[in-house]
């Protein structure tokens, strides 16, 4: 089955997807305009080289272009700042070299005209038989929690005592009993409300906290200490596989190119 270019026209420009046959044609038309309505979601379709074939609307306007067609055969390190754009890419070409997905990969996206923003990408591959001929993904961004939702005051509790003791240990099995509920209850809960598991909550909370710090000149193993990993490698690690590069990389850049911080 061969992959081929699917085309059309409207006033974000020419943008493509590719589809398997003709028939293809239909739903591949239909994603293009609900992703074009979706203001929290990006979505994009890159070939076998990384190279975007079609960007939705939403991604567009965050990377300050007119057209969607400004993106066309370009890659993530050509549209996206130093060294982010360098980490996308790697991530792309992990997807498309191994057929393997990304799937809910917690992430900071940072776009030249907007603040930082969490979000949850999805990647997944286009095959043509065996072969890996692209990928296709969307990255979502991560809300505020509904705190009228009907679980919200049994978990909000153990909530803010994530917010405020971020620096210390934080088993799952607490907190759980701090909100009067089984561990698979309160994870329910959490995810339901954050979209998160607990403790990819707690890692967010740290990084978000480990950010702020940044901005300062406090020494990277201090940071590390004060948003609770004792391990100063376990810190780095985390810090590059969430936002896409090290402490120190992070608090040069935004030194050099004064990026908003998150609020």
């Amino acid at each position: 089955m061969s992959i081929r270019v699917v085309s059309r026209h409207d006033e974000f420009g020419t943008i493509a997807c590719m589809a398997p046959d003709p028939l293809a044609l239909l739903p591949c038309e239909l994603a293009l305009e609900l992703f074009d309505a979706l203001p929290d979601v990006v979505f994009f379709v890159k070939d076998a080289e990384g190279r975007y074939r079609h960007a939705n609307a939403t991604l567009v306007r965050r990377l300050g272009l007119a057209h969607a067609r400004a993106l066309h055969g370009r890659t993530a390190d050509d549209v996206f700042p130093p060294p982010l754009g360098v980490r996308y890419r790697e991530q792309d070409r992990r997807v498309l070299a191994t057929g393997r997905a990304v799937r809910d990969q917690l992430e900071l996206h940072l776009y030249p005209n907007r603040a930082p923003g969490w979000c949850l990408t999805r990647k997944l591959p286009l095959r043509d038989g065996r072969r890996v001929a692209g990928l296709v993904g969307i990255s979502r961004d991560l809300g505020r929690p509904d705190r009228g939702h009907a679980n919200f005051p049994r978990i909000a509790g153990a909530i803010e005592r994530i917010r405020r003791d971020y620096a210390h240990p934080l088993p799952v099995s607490a907190l759980a009993r701090a909100a009067d509920c089984s561990i698979a209850q309160f994870e329910r809960h959490v995810q339901a409300l954050f979209a998160l598991t607990p403790r990819r909550l707690i890692a967010k909370t740290r990084i978000d906290a480990a950010m702020r710090m940044l901005e300062g000149d406090a020494p990277v193993a201090q940071v590390a200490n004060a948003c609770g990993y004792g391990d100063h490698s376990a810190f780095t690690r985390q810090f590059r596989a969430t936002v896409g590069l090290g402490p120190r990389a992070y608090r040069a850049m935004l030194r050099a190119r004064g990026v908003t911080r998150i609020l």
